[in-house]
Parts: structure tokens; sequence; C-alpha cells
């Protein structure tokens, strides 16, 4: 595929760029396709993403942009791709640039060139009726790209500035082949029967509500994932010999203002006053933990102290961003904070990667390990990170763990190891980090005395694993399409009575596994028992129905039902041990 650069070069694109090109020649098609349907609008910013295009406009006034209108745009998009127009580039004088522009009404344009230094080279790109100002590369003719698809309509701020215009957005996706277009669209279909939105509502597990927009409402089911969910991460934070804190959701400005937020972070947080001081609902952990470490004397002995807190944060997104469980206002943060001394890296590293790794392969998340190196505006001694870098790569290969490097892409207080997460749609999330921090213990005056009675300062490593509770819920729901394993399910078993003679027996039943501390539900509705069991299945999709008729009442045993379909007899304590087994394994022996 040959692409054409701002220079007037055309060249055989690399491998490696050809998705990107593709998808900001797709962004050009759309505007396009836009002018010629709404010939009044105005085009802002249209950039290629990592999975597809969009671009941001203006529509004249009473033209409201839905999705029931991209297959209209589609259309014409395909039409100018079949119209195989030729791709030219030209380059204008900053003075010709801005006038040219004023003369086409592109008024988002004309500010943005005010944005560039006075010296910058303002190209663009022509094909057919249209002309963008942009730095390419493109594709050399419209018919290069005809593997897209628009995906949706969404507001975005201009310049994502909540005090300017709200446009409209419009993305999409593009692929170098229509194979390739053919898969994305089969995952997208599997993406729609496994969202976590959908799946919430049939399962009741959570609720959104405009009351609170960006603070879930979690629901008896979704509590019942959720402190099980609980329970299995303080076991872990017991074994790996951490004690665990809690500390308040509201702290004073001063502290916000000692760990840099206040200035760097401000936007992002919610603030109130009390007794005429300044206080901010906090967006991290980490300022509390310091404190907590404050609370007295630290002696060499005492490191390393761990400390895990499953600690309630609050950030402001923006409205437009929201998106169920992925991205809240409100969460619970899987969070630990360790202080150690130098010599202690690599090994406090070794541990707390082996923890994160633990958290993966219990749940069947393939991930990748990213070492990230220190940046241009890292602040602290090149010894400090010299030694920082080196305990994270040794504790890497110690364990032998395969990892990148990502250069000069580490926090400025340290180096990090990011675990980043693949997802049964083949999404990558970064969910668990490793980071070494000089700078919060330089902030708030840490010390610890060592053997020889000097002061020291120690290290901070912020942990995280799950991320954030909320959503690592959303992407278990996802992960096993509401069907949990036996331990994590919200229900374990329903009882089923099939008619009104057996329900005594069923709620006997049911009252039994109640007791031993089984998550049970009785339907003992006056429905049929085929009805119940489709509604067991498919909307409880619990693991285990107890069907209850004559025959299972007079013989005082079971018929025990499982997700496969596949019914069985048990006596009532071999069915209670196969079930204790597999809660306590935290393994789910179904195939689903």
């Amino acid at each position: 595929m040959k692409i054409l650069y701002n220079d007037g070069r055309v060249e055989e694109c690399p491998k490696d760029m050809e998705e990107h090109v593709i998808r900001h020649s797709c962004a050009h098609m759309l505007a396009q396709a836009v002018k010629r349907l709404y010939p009044q609008a105005h085009f802002a910013y249209g950039p290629a993403t990592e999975t597809g295009f969009y671009y941001d406009m203006e529509f004249p006034e009473g033209v409201k942009i839905s999705e029931d209108d991209l297959p209209a745009l589609e259309a014409e998009m395909k039409k100018i791709s079949k119209e195989n127009l030729k791709v030219e580039t030209f380059e204008l004088p900053r003075a010709q640039a801005i006038a040219f522009l004023e003369e086409r009404g592109e008024k988002f344009k004309v500010e943005h060139i005010g944005d560039f230094p006075e010296d910058t080279r303002l190209t663009f790109y022509k094909q057919g009726e249209y002309v963008d100002m942009c730095t390419g590369p493109h594709v050399c003719y419209t018919k290069m790209a005809k593997a897209f698809k628009l995906t949706g309509v969404s507001g975005a701020y201009w310049k994502a500035n909540s005090d300017n215009e709200m446009l409209t957005r419009i993305s999409g996706v593009a692929f170098v082949t229509k194979e390739e277009l053919a898969e994305h669209e089969r995952l997208m279909a599997e993406a729609e029967k496994r969202d976590h939105r959908k799946i919430g509502r049939e399962m009741d597990l959570f609720m959104v509500n405009e009351a609170g927009p960006g603070f879930p409402f979690w629901l008896p089911n979704g509590m019942r994932i959720r402190n099980a969910l609980m329970n299995y991460w303080q076991e872990m934070q017991e074994k790996f010999g951490y004690e665990q804190i809690q500390t308040p959701v509201i702290l004073s400005r001063k502290l916000w203002e000692t760990s840099g937020h206040w200035d760097h972070y401000k936007e992002n947080m919610y603030t109130t006053k009390i007794d005429e001081e300044d206080f901010a609902i906090k967006p991290m952990n980490c300022p509390g933990a310091c404190l907590v470490y404050m609370n007295k004397p630290r002696s060499y002995r005492d490191l390393p102290l761990k400390l895990a807190e499953a600690g309630l944060d609050h950030r402001h997104e923006l409205k437009g961003t929201l998106h169920g469980l992925f991205r809240v206002r409100e969460f619970t943060q899987d969070d630990a904070h360790l202080f150690i001394r130098p010599d202690q890296i690599c090994d406090e590293v070794a541990e707390v990667t082996h923890l994160i790794t633990a958290y993966y392969k219990q749940f069947g998340f393939p991930y990748k390990v990213e070492l990230s190196t220190r940046p241009e505006n890292s602040m602290g001694s090149d010894e400090d990170w010299k030694t920082a870098e080196d305990g994270l790569r040794n504790a890497l290969e110690t364990m032998g763990l395969e990892y990148t490097i990502n250069e000069g892409d580490g926090a400025f207080y340290g180096p990090k190891i990011d675990f980043h997460l693949k997802d049964c749609l083949g999404r990558t999330w970064q969910c668990g980090t490793i980071q070494l921090d000089f700078q919060f213990p330089h902030n708030f005056n840490l010390e610890y005395v060592d053997k020889d009675g000097q002061k020291k300062r120690p290290i901070m490593i912020h942990r995280a694993g799950f991320g954030s509770f909320e959503r690592f819920i959303g992407m278990l729901i996802e992960q096993y399409e509401g069907k949990f394993p036996v331990w994590l399910a919200p229900l374990q078993v329903k009882v089923l009575p099939v008619s009104e003679k057996t329900r005594a027996y069923a709620r006997e039943l049911t009252q039994k596994l109640r007791d031993l501390k089984i998550r049970v539900k009785l339907d003992d509705r006056d429905e049929k028992i085929g009805y119940k069991i489709r509604e067991a299945r498919s909307i409880d999709r619990v693991p285990y129905m107890l069907i209850v008729g004559e025959q299972e009442a007079q013989a005082g045993n079971i018929s025990v039902r499982d997700r496969t379909n596949t019914t069985k007899q048990y006596a009532f304590d071999d069915f209670v041990a196969l079930l204790q087994a597999q809660i306590s394994s935290r393994q789910d022996n179904q195939e689903d």
C-alpha cells in the first residue's frame, strides 16, 4: 500500500503504519461525507486512534445527529471510496492558510492555527471537493480505504475544555482488509452479548441513576459478588503479610498540597469546606498511608511495613466518558503501600509480583509485563534511579517473567512495572502496577532509624492488583458472561419445587443450605417448572438448580441440574460436599 506524505513523497507504507493511515484517511472521508450531507457543518479535530477514528464537528442550529443518521453517512463514505478520488497535498504560509480556512468557514481550524508557533509548516490534503488541514500521511486514492464502519455518536468539548462549545463526535473503526473488519464485527457482536451493563441489569447486580451519575448502586446480587471478591482479597493480604488499614474519605487541603495533588490534580478532585477550611474527597489513598506511617517512630526493624487498603476514592470524570463499571466517579481501589529500605527492593518487588500474578491466574486473565524507566522530568539522584531500576529488573528476571521495556515512561518519582491484562474480547487493560516512589517519602519527610542510629528515608512502593473493584468486577462479568464460578456466583443454588405438594420439602432444603452459608434462593412461584428452569439458567445464570418433585420428596434425596443441562440424583450430604469443595477451592468444575 502506497501512501502520500505531506511533502509530496509517495512511498510504500510501513506495515506498522498501515492501520493508522487507513483510519486517518477514513476520518477525512467521514468529514467529506458530512460536508456533502450537511454543507454548513464546521470541523474541529479528526484523528486516528488506536482502534479507529473520530471527527468532532459542529452542526447547524436545529440539526441533531444521532446513531440513526450513521447509515446514511456510512453510505456516502462508501460512495467516496468507490469514486476513487485522488488525494493531493499542498502547503500554505500561515497568513494564507488562515485566509483560506476563513473563506471556507472553518472557524475551529482557524483557532487551532493560533496554537501553532509562527514558523509551523501548514499542510493540507485534498480529495475531490474536500480539503482539510493535516500533517498526514494519507492513502493516495480513496478506494484504498474501504473496510470501515461508523460506530457511534457522542458529545465532546472543543479542545476537551468544558468551558468551550459542545461538539458532536462521530466515531468509527477501520481496517486494512474487509476480513479484519468482519472479525471486528464478530467481536463486537460477542461484546454486545457479554456487555456487563446488559448482564448487570438482567442479573440485578448494579444500577446507575441520574441522581448520582458515575456513582454505581450495588444491588443485593452484586453485593454478593463484591463480598466474595473482597473475602478473597482479604485472604490474599493475610497470606502475603499485609496489615489492613482504612483512611478517611475527606482530608484537609494541607495534606493534598503536601502530596502535590492540590496543584496538579485539583480539576479531578471534589472539594468542600469544613469549619471554613478547604477539604478534598480523596482521589487516591497514598497520602493517608503516609500519615499512618508517620503515626509513630519507625525503626529499620519495622521495615518492610506493608499497608493494604480497599480505599473508597472519588475522581471527577466527564459525564460523556462514564461507562457502566468501567469508568466511574466513585470506586474502591485495591491498594497497598509498602515502606521499605533500599536493600529490600528486589525481594519485595518479587513478592508483590507473585501476589498480582496470582490474582490473574485465579481468574484466567493472560497478561503482559512492562517495565517503564526514568523519564526526562524525573526527580531524585542518578544513584537512586539506578538502584530502583536494577531492583525492578532483577525481581522480574529472578522470577523468570518475560517483560518489555517502555523507555522513559516511568513516573516522575520512580520507575514502575505495569501489568496489562487481555480480556475475553481481546481488549487490553492496565490493572496491576508496582511503582517505586522517592517523592512521597521526601514530601512527607518520612524517616526510620537505621541500625547505625542514623535517620534514613524509606522508599515507598505503590501497589495495585485488581485496580478498582468496580472495573475488575465489570471485567469478570464479561469474562464469565454472568456464569460465575460457584464461589463467586451471586446465587449458588436455586431450589425449584415442581408443585404445591413439594414446597415444604423445598423450603426445608433451602433452609439447610442457608444454614451452611450457601447462597440459595427458593422459587416457589406458581409457574411451570420449565419456565423456572429457563429463568434460573438464562437470567440468574445459577450454577445449580435443585428440581424438587414428588419422587425426590418421598425418597429424601435431590435432583440437581447444572448449567450444562446435565441432571443427576444426589444424596443431600453428597451434593453439599461437592458444592463446598468447589467453593473452598475457588474453582469452577462446570463446562458452560
